[in-house]
Order: C-alpha cells, then sequence, then structure tokens
C-alpha cells in the first residue's frame, strides 16, 4: 500500500475462490461486505484472482512479471519454483526485475510468519504490560506493519539504485518479520546490548526518562513526557511543585531516574486534584510536552472531519501519497488484467482527491 500510495501500479494476485485471508478477518464488515481489516492496508492495488494450478493463469503472471519493476511475494521457500514461478530463474531472465520475499524467519525457514508470534520471540511482550502483569501484546500488529515499511524502503532503495545491481542476487531483496521485530526494539535494544542486563517492564512509565508516563488527573488520564532537562522546571512549576523545580537533584535527567519515585508521587499526588484539562493548559503553555489518553473515535474525529480519514480507504498517506484507487473486490480487475494487462490502470476510476 505504500508503495501504491506514492504512485505505483500494483496488482494483487490473490487465490481463487477465497482470496486474501483477511477479508475474513472481521466483524466488522461494511455495507460491501469487506472486512474493516482488509480495507486497512489494500488502497491503490487492482485484484487479480489466479490458480497456481492453472498452466493459463502461471503463463499469465509470467506475462505480468516480464512486464513488471517489482514483484513481492511471501510464499514459503521453493513454494512458487513448483509452479514455474522461480525468482531466481526470473530474475537472470529480467535485468530490470527487483524481487522482495517478506517471510517470517527468514529464506530457509518453513515457520509460519505472524505477527503475534514475533511479538512474543522478539520481546516486544516482554517489555509491553504492567510491571507485576503478564506480557502483553501491541493493540495493533506492529511487526507487521514495521515489515511492510521496511521492505517499501527497501525496494525503494533497490529501485533508485538499479543501475548499479548488476547480478540477480542484488536485485533479490529478502525482508522478515524477526529482523524488523528486533530492529523495533531500538533504545530498548540498545540498553541490553549497553548493560548487558535483561530489559523489563514499565507499563506506561519510560525506563530511561523520567517524568514520562501517564498520569492520573481527577477526571481523566494524561501523558506528560519530558524529553530534555530544560523541560523539567517549567514542567514541575506547572504542577505547583516548586520545589522540586528548584531541586538541583533533579536538573538532570539522570538525577530524575534516580529519584524516580520521590518525581512521580509527588506528581501523581498534584495531579488527582483537578481535571485534566486544566493541567494539558498550564502545560502547554509552559511548552512541555504532554497530552490526553483518547480513545480512537476521539482521536479520530479531527481527521474525519478535515477529510483526512474514510471508512472505505482508511487513513490518509503523507507527504506525495495519495489515494487513487478504493480496496478492491476480489478479482474485480481480473476481466481488465486478462485482457489489456497493465493498461487495465487506465480503467479503473480515480477517486477524488478529497475521498482520501
Amino acid at each position: 500500500m505504500a508503495l501504491g500510495d506514492l504512485g505505483a501500479h500494483i496488482i494483487k494476485v490473490e487465490r481463487s475462490g477465497s482470496g486474501d485471508d483477511t477479508r475474513g478477518w472481521g466483524p466488522p464488515f461494511d455495507a460491501n461486505g469487506e472486512s474493516a481489516y482488509f480495507l486497512s492496508t489494500n488502497r491503490n492495488k487492482l485484484s487479480l484472482a489466479a490458480d497456481f494450478r492453472s498452466a493459463h493463469d502461471v503463463a499469465l503472471l509470467l506475462e505480468l512479471i516480464a512486464g513488471a519493476d517489482i514483484v513481492i511475494d511471501n510464499f514459503f521457500p521453493g513454494a512458487l519454483a513448483r509452479y514455474g514461478l522461480d525468482p531466481d530463474l526470473l530474475l537472470a531472465q529480467n535485468a530490470r526485475l527487483i524481487w522482495c520475499t517478506i517471510s517470517g524467519f527468514g529464506a530457509t525457514s518453513l515457520r509460519p510468519g505472524y505477527d503475534f508470534v514475533l511479538q512474543a520471540e522478539s520481546g516486544w511482550m516482554a517489555i509491553t504490560g504492567e510491571p507485576e502483569g503478564a506480557p502483553m501484546k501491541t493493540g495493533v500488529a506492529w511487526v507487521d506493519l514495521m515489515t511492510g515499511k521496511d521492505a517499501a524502503i527497501a525496494v525503494l532503495g533497490a529501485l533508485a539504485g538499479r543501475d548499479r545491481l548488476t547480478t540477480p542476487e542484488d536485485r533479490r531483496i529478502h525482508v522478515t518479520l524477526r529482523a524488523s521485530a528486533l530492529a523495533g526494539l531500538a533504545n530498548v535494544a540498545q540498553n541490553a546490548l549497553v548493560s548487558g542486563r535483561d530489559a523489563r517492564r514499565w507499563g506506561n512509565a519510560h525506563a530511561n526518562l523520567v517524568p514520562y508516563q501517564l498520569f492520573a488527573a481527577a477526571d481523566r488520564p494524561f501523558v506528560l513526557a519530558v524529553g530534555a532537562d530544560s523541560q523539567w522546571p517549567p514542567a514541575a512549576r506547572a504542577l505547583g511543585l516548586d520545589a522540586l523545580a528548584a531541586d538541583p537533584a533533579l536538573a538532570t535527567n539522570a538525577g530524575r531516574v534516580a529519584h524516580r519515585d520521590r518525581v512521580v508521587a509527588a506528581i501523581a499526588t498534584a495531579v488527582v486534584q483537578r481535571p485534566a484539562a486544566d493541567w494539558i493548559a498550564a502545560l502547554d503553555s509552559a511548552g512541555v510536552p504532554c497530552g490526553l489518553v483518547r480513545g480512537v473515535q476521539e482521536a479520530l474525529t479531527e481527521a474525519i472531519d478535515q477529510g483526512e480519514a474514510s471508512p472505505r480507504t482508511g487513513i490518509a498517506p503523507q507527504g506525495h501519497g495519495r489515494v487513487r484507487y478504493e480496496p478492491p473486490r476480489l478479482d474485480a480487475h481480473g476481466a481488465l488484467i486478462r485482457n489489456h494487462h497493465w493498461s487495465a490502470f487506465h480503467h479503473v476510476p480515480i477517486l477524488p482527491q478529497r475521498l482520501a
């Protein structure tokens, strides 16, 4: 979808009959029977249903691949070759082709790659949740999303430097959920690498920054995110904690981490006395990062009002990205593709920009 947002012509090849598994991942389903899950990641694509057991369909796919810049697949090792769609052979035949395989655990693994499994095995669940609670996954398939973006970046890098990619191996890209998940641990992984100690769960607090966590006001929770030493004195004063603002032991983040319990307890005692809106106003006036904890519908309200979110096409892309086509019904463009191949894109109505 990221590549399609940037203007790439995408043909999504799905299995005949049932299509992409996520078409059935619901409810909710929209009025057309499409799952919200599928709609969230499938705009700007044409759908072709194909059967690898059909010689006619395999011939069609070979023809499409011969005219393509990029192929992205997520099959097990050797699966495509069994049907005459061997990536290595096709790369050798087409000096302009870039082929990206996305897998769970690498080019030789036969383990299915599912986001939930990778969150468990990569350490994400071990660091998510309350300190004394059970390991917890994130609320979205974050590993899947990161891996998709990593794949898009890798493909764009190869496309930009394609003239320098002189061998089929150069144009063969492998991206894995495992590698993206580990890289996504970022500073948490680096903490463990540097210290030699395992990471722990901090709930809504931060391992390296204080105060940088959730607090309960009189009516609703909000977050306070002091990320720089210069933000600490105005934050403390905005919260009515002048003594803490003036305490030299708390002037640096390292000092506040050392006195985490005292700092957090003082803030918690202060903010529970007034509504969150009062504290947000005071902290905003002081230039201190903060925010209310919103529900998803509340968070989407502004985007919907500004035409940046749609039940059909999701959240509008950033930068030069554009929503051109709604997510397709299964094989919605099969006849066009079979008759016109790549020119099928000229026969698909383009959405008005406002509907992005």
